[in-house]
């Protein structure tokens, strides 16, 4: 049994918990590595509202730690998931041990934001989940990446097509409706990490270093030759991340 609280693993959108296997292969010997499928992704089929918030996913959360009889928990939440991750932080801040934001941010969508994730639903169900994963995939990993390892730019792929259309419809147009939440950051007491690619084109650095200034017991760390998905592009490097978090703050 492992004293550390349990570390759940929030996956980002339009994807499922298979991203997460390079951190469940590493991390598993170490803590109890939780990574579900998100309502309506994966192997999920619960159904979703036409709009699906960040805080009912959040909700969706709780009540599966509830059913399990877990109190406390790291949260690690990537791109979409740090948006839950905060929603979560937000409503149940008493629940969480620990804070892992990667590849997020805090603010909400501005005029330009919106409308895209209104395009985006609007293209998943009228142009299916192919058209979406091909013109996901320069922003998720970096060319050099999807040139020399083209086995791990299709599994990105394949995740993304492989999704359900109305899921991700909902679920684009509940990111468009999310508040900033600067000031949940800015109340977290519990030990934080944001992490974040250097590469990464659809979260400018700035907004990593905005979230790790407001977090009291925060700490960025940004991983070179790494762009969206940095657990799957450099998994060695942020597993390593993790590790020592988990080493510094949460002993075994």
């Amino acid at each position: 049994m492992f004293t550390r609280p349990p570390l759940l693993l929030i996956h980002g959108f339009p994807l499922d918990a298979t991203l997460w296997e390079p951190q469940v292969r590493a991390l598993s010997p170490l803590v109890e590595v939780i990574a579900p499928d998100l309502r309506g992704f994966g192997n999920d089929r619960r159904e979703l509202p036409a709009i699906m918030p960040m805080r009912s996913h959040a909700a969706d959360l709780k009540e599966m730690l509830d059913e399990r009889g877990i109190e406390k928990v790291i949260l690690c939440g990537l791109s979409m998931g740090g948006y839950i991750a905060m929603a979560f932080a937000e409503r149940w801040p008493e629940r969480l041990a620990g804070l892992i934001l990667c590849n997020t941010r805090s603010n909400a969508d501005d005029e330009d934001g919106v409308a895209a994730r209104h395009t985006t639903a609007q293209n998943a169900r009228e142009k299916g989940m192919d058209v979406i994963a091909r013109g996901m995939l320069p922003g998720l990993l970096t060319e050099r990446t999807r040139q020399e390892r083209p086995e791990l730019a299709q599994r990105v792929l394949d995740m993304i097509a492989r999704q359900s259309p109305d899921t991700v419809a909902a679920t684009s147009l509940g990111m468009a409706q999310r508040p900033d939440r600067l000031h949940v950051l800015q109340k977290m007491k519990v030990p934080a990490l944001v992490i974040t690619g250097d590469s990464d084109s659809l979260m400018p650095m700035p907004t990593s270093q905005v979230m790790a200034d407001a977090l009291p017991n925060g700490r960025l760390v940004v991983l070179p030759g790494a762009a969206h998905l940095t657990n799957m592009e450099v998994p060695e490097l942020f597993n390593r991340t993790i590790q020592i978090y988990l080493e510094e703050h949460h002993h075994a």
